[in-house]
């Protein structure tokens, strides 16, 4: 009995009240600050406290009349007072068809610049409009992360210094000319991290970057084609990317572009290049030629292969196999590439809404009549992910490479999941992969793994 009571009391003692404030305004910053607000009634310490919370989020709903949540927002906020506010993330939906609220961003943006904000992030979904960015925050020398998203229209000056930021994420937003876009990574010389995603109608075509701190950079289109129509004209767009530091690489989305310029990338670790063709220049395979890393996801029929470019740094290799054609490219890669170890394929997926089964199984493999050095020389691992035994051509290239690789330790395969109704072709599946593989003369030990199951041969 003493014992309960004894646990009765420890159970009704406020032991989050006793923390302090420094942990207390740590566990603050988790939830949204609309939650946060309603902790000043629980007591005259938390009265207060939530005035000085460093990280604020509001988030309009569905169903909040976005004015009233506009003045909201402003009003708290002139009521915060944190030493500094580290983050500030601000999301409002409007999907009202009749009305156009006003939404107080200039406000919003004012009050945190002079809180010394480093994170701002601001996502608005308006349908059928836009607010423009206030330019005061291009002169903000407190901010290291800015992240804007849709409903953003920005009119940038030539005059921005934001020597702090280190972190620019640019998704659907649209800005006044292509000038705005070059005045605002170029007002950013600290800048590591980059992400565009371009509006289906952007009115900037030729989109430069020029930055000679950046480290990542991310850019990716909604729709496949950039072309446009203005004066009666087709006119197409391009991209110029100058970033001597650039490390990590991905790109999506690139179609029919007049150019794609990666003008100097002399450390580039790893890039990822996937639905990009019909580019006017062959520029964009040969400027990551000091690439360690690449995932592949293109047509050879539709891009251009650089003449002359040997990829020395290249050690890892990841393409995919859903392009009509596919292998041409590979064996493209595999000769210019002397020092790969890793090559990893990655088949279609059949719930893959994008996948067109007659245009994979186009064309029609023919073994080169010399082998690539990093075969005969470097290859080590070789992976397939989704691989297909019913394809002549899938079973052709996989031959051809465990038969050629003289120093492969190991091989790995994954087959397509199979219907309850089919599991008795798994054991067809392993018998035809097996006779294959009896056929494999370049390694004496590969260790081989089929759908899970270790294989030495």
């Amino acid at each position: 009995m003493k014992r309960c009571l004894r646990i009765r009391v420890v159970m009704g003692k406020d032991r989050i009240t006793e923390l302090p404030e420094e942990l207390l305004l740590q566990i603050l910053s988790l939830p949204p600050t609309k939650t946060v607000i309603t902790t000043s009634v629980l007591s005259k310490r938390w009265r207060s406290l939530w005035k000085l919370v460093p990280k604020l989020k509001f988030e309009s709903d569905n169903q909040e009349d976005i004015a009233k949540f506009s003045e909201n927002v402003g009003r708290f906020l002139l009521s915060h007072k944190p030493p500094v506010l580290e983050s500030l993330h601000i999301k409002v939906i409007d999907k009202n068809k009749e009305t156009r609220c006003s939404i107080d961003v200039g406000v919003w943006v004012g009050i945190a610049i002079v809180r010394h904000v480093r994170e701002l992030v601001l996502d608005l979904f308006l349908l059928n409009y836009s607010v423009r960015f206030p330019s005061s925050v291009f002169s903000c020398d407190t901010l290291e992360t800015l992240k804007l998203k849709c409903s953003v229209l920005a009119d940038v000056p030539s005059t921005v210094c934001m020597k702090s930021l280190r972190t620019l994420h640019l998704v659907s937003v649209g800005f006044k000319d292509n000038e705005s876009v070059r005045n605002l990574i170029s007002g950013c010389p600290n800048l590591e991290d980059l992400l565009i995603h371009r509006a289906t109608r952007c009115k900037v075509l030729t989109l430069v970057i020029a930055a000679p701190s950046l480290k990542r950079l991310s850019i990716h289109r909604k729709r496949l084609s950039i072309h446009r129509k203005i004066g009666g004209q087709k006119e197409a767009g391009g991209y110029v990317i100058n970033a001597p530091s650039l490390e990590y690489l991905k790109i999506r989305r690139f179609n029919h572009c007049e150019c794609c310029l990666i003008e100097n990338a002399p450390v580039l670790v790893k890039a990822t290049i996937s639905n990009v063709s019909y580019i006017g220049n062959e520029k964009i395979l040969g400027s990551l030629k000091s690439a360690k890393r690449l995932s592949l996801d293109l047509s050879p029929l539709e891009i251009k292969c650089p003449t002359g470019a040997i990829f020395y740094q290249l050690v890892y290799l990841e393409m995919y196999t859903r392009e009509a054609e596919w292998w041409n490219l590979l064996m493209f890669m595999l000769d210019i590439s002397p020092k790969l170890q890793v090559l990893k394929l990655i088949d279609h997926d059949k719930d893959d809404a994008s996948y067109n089964d007659d245009v994979v199984t186009s064309g029609k493999w023919n073994e080169p009549k010399y082998v690539p050095e990093c075969l005969s020389s470097c290859l080590e691992t070789f992976v397939w992910i989704r691989y297909g035994l019913e394809r002549e051509e899938e079973k052709e290239v996989a031959t051809y490479i465990l038969k050629n690789a003289e120093l492969l330790k190991k091989a790995t395969f994954s087959t397509r999941p199979i219907e309850s109704e089919e599991l008795n072709k798994l054991e067809e599946r392993r018998k035809l992969l097996l006779n294959e593989l009896s056929r494999v003369k370049a390694s004496n030990s590969c260790h081989l793994v089929f759908d899970g199951e270790s294989i030495i041969i």
